[in-house]
């Protein structure tokens, strides 16, 4: 049901075919104002060609304009302001929401494409912290909005299990560890450690140099080193785990960066036969001048390796095993140079699917205005926010509906979802300071509005016994008050369509605290169950707001509680 491209198929007819419909398609507006119309056409861009004011164009298009989904045409200024037939429409609408439920929006754009989303991958003997949680949320919803658009999304947590950091771990371990304090609590005894070292190397030099001797033993296979670095992972694994579970997070791999040791010196061979590599300060780099990009650092001084390799290999892999048909990276925006950088590589080795590579930037979580720093200390563990999130939400329950019946499933649900919708809603570029008070207020734009709006939809929907029926067309029902509600459906394949293209979930997030803002003003004008004439109507209305709700929530990884 695009009444977009209906318009823009007309239009295509009376200009002669002289402008491409797509074309057209883009230049057609939503107005700002519902007095001005569902659509509006600009005719200023036909001014040159029909060597006409716009106005003039505007008043010759407008009279031609017939179809039975629009109820009047009108001109103001150079615009055709096209206003649709609601009773049709809604009717249209409704069905078609009701006869598909769960699949309402689904797309096939993605032609069943793989979608490779390098995504969490928190740093193995760290805490997951909220810094952390961005990335996480951030990867499993664009995960769901790919896959309502027909690709076929491969979830990989590229775990931080590698580099000079372990080094300088066994190097604390070996100085200050205590083996049963570490059994016991692993995560904070590791992290404890991991300060220490830093704090104390601010007053002895050496003991960088040992961090970075002890990451070496690690990459020439000793014994000792690795069987360190093995038990620090299997701790950190367990903990992560428990910590994605509790927000149903799911990966299909958690190859890490240790994955690919055995796969970087193919990259060294494949650069060097293409004559890519040149020395530079005794390192080995790739010069991307060319590129207007810093050269490319592939090789230390000392023979390691580097992340630009590891990431080299990697890329190389998920094309040769997943043949993506796009490659997301859901990084922080502070690696920005580091993909550009990849990417302009790969081009180099004469991949063409290198452009198919695609860094999804995003801003911090801040904490007092402040980025996160798990080198200093100042961490916010997320498990703990999820935790409490959980709790206030349990208290919450306990105050306004003692009586509910699941109310441990339902304050995970409202407290996960409230720490998950806080970040989502955020367009990804955005900063974000750390509030839970702010996550979990059930006014304004949180998730537990939302997802109370759903509960509230879902009680009225039992009240009435209603059973999801498809209304007759041409009906009794008049839909002026239910309009501003049932129009906004029509924009949800078209939402996940665009978040989907600018790897951006707050715009699917955006559009449901305006589908349910629009619903709860609905609610407060009209008395639903009280009036008899257009209960059937109004019914199947809330029905497919719920249908909507539930799905948009869905694909940004919150659940939707029938009742709260």
């Amino acid at each position: 049901m695009n009444f977009k491209k209906e318009l823009a198929a007309i239009l295509y007819g009376l200009l002669n075919q002289e402008i491409p419909e797509a074309q057209l398609e883009l230049l057609i507006e939503k107005p700002k104002f519902p007095e001005h119309g569902d659509l509006a056409f600009p005719c200023f861009t036909l001014a040159k060609l029909k060597r006409k004011s716009p106005q003039a164009i505007a008043q010759e298009l407008s009279v031609q304009i017939q179809s039975l989904s629009f109820e009047k045409v009108e001109v103001v200024g150079g615009y055709i302001n096209v206003f649709l037939n609601k009773k049709l429409v809604s009717e249209k609408l409704l069905n078609k929401v009701i006869a598909e439920v769960g699949q309402f929006a689904d797309q096939d754009f993605g032609k069943g494409g793989t979608i490779t989303i390098d995504m969490s991958s928190p740093n193995i003997a760290k805490p997951f912290s909220m810094g952390h949680l961005r990335s996480t949320v951030i990867g499993n919803s664009l995960a769901l909005i790919t896959e309502k658009c027909g690709f076929k999304p491969i979830k990989i947590n590229h775990l931080g299990d590698w580099g000079t950091q372990f080094g300088k771990l066994i190097t604390a371990y070996k100085r200050w560890g205590d083996a049963e304090k570490v059994r016991q609590n692993p995560i904070k005894e590791l992290l404890a450690l991991y300060i220490k070292f830093h704090e104390e190397a601010e007053r002895d030099s050496s003991l960088e140099a040992q961090g970075r001797s002890w990451f070496k033993k690690l990459e020439d296979g000793n014994e000792e080193a690795n069987s360190l670095w093995q038990w620090f992972r299997e701790e950190s694994l367990k903990e992560f785990s428990r910590i994605y579970q509790l927000m149903n997070v799911e990966f299909d791999s958690f190859a890490g960066e240790a994955f690919y040791n055995d796969k970087m010196d193919r990259i060294v061979h494949l650069l060097e036969e293409g004559q890519l590599l040149v020395e530079s300060d005794q390192a080995m780099v790739v010069d991307l001048k060319q590129e207007q990009l810093p050269p490319c650092l592939i090789k230390k001084s000392d023979g390691a390796t580097l992340y630009a390799t590891r990431d080299l290999a990697a890329a190389l892999y998920r094309k040769e095993n997943y043949d993506f048909a796009q490659s997301l990276y859901v990084v922080g925006h502070e690696q920005s140079l580091h993909f550009k950088q990849l990417i302009a590589v790969l081009g180099k080795m004469g991949y063409d699917w290198a452009e198919k590579m695609v860094h999804v930037p995003f801003g911090m979580m801040l904490k007092d205005g402040k980025k996160m720093s798990t080198r200093k200390g100042k961490v916010v563990l997320l498990e703990e926010v999820l935790n409490e999130s959980i709790a206030m939400a349990r208290q919450n329950m306990e105050e306004k509906n003692p009586h509910l019946i699941h109310k441990d499933q339902v304050s995970k649900q409202v407290g996960v979802g409230a720490v998950i919708f806080h970040d989502l809603k955020n367009h990804r570029m955005n900063d974000i300071e750390f509030s839970l008070e702010e996550m979990l207020r059930f006014e304004g734009e949180t998730g537990p509005y939302l997802q109370y709006t759903y509960a509230r939809g879902r009680s009225i929907l039992r009240k009435a016994n209603y059973q999801a029926k498809v209304l007759p067309e041409n009906g009794p029902n008049t839909w002026e008050k239910e309009w501003k509600t049932a129009s906004l459906l029509m924009d949800f394949a078209p939402v996940i369509k665009r978040a989907c293209e600018n790897h951006d979930p707050s715009i699917v997030a955006k559009y449901i605290i305006d589908l349910a803002q629009a619903f709860n003003k609905y609610y407060a004008e009209v008395k639903i169950l009280e009036e008899n004439k257009n209960l059937e109507a109004r019914l199947a209305l809330i029905f497919s707001v719920t249908v909507v709700l539930k799905e948009g929530l869905r694909l940004l990884g919150i659940e939707a509680p029938e009742e709260m």
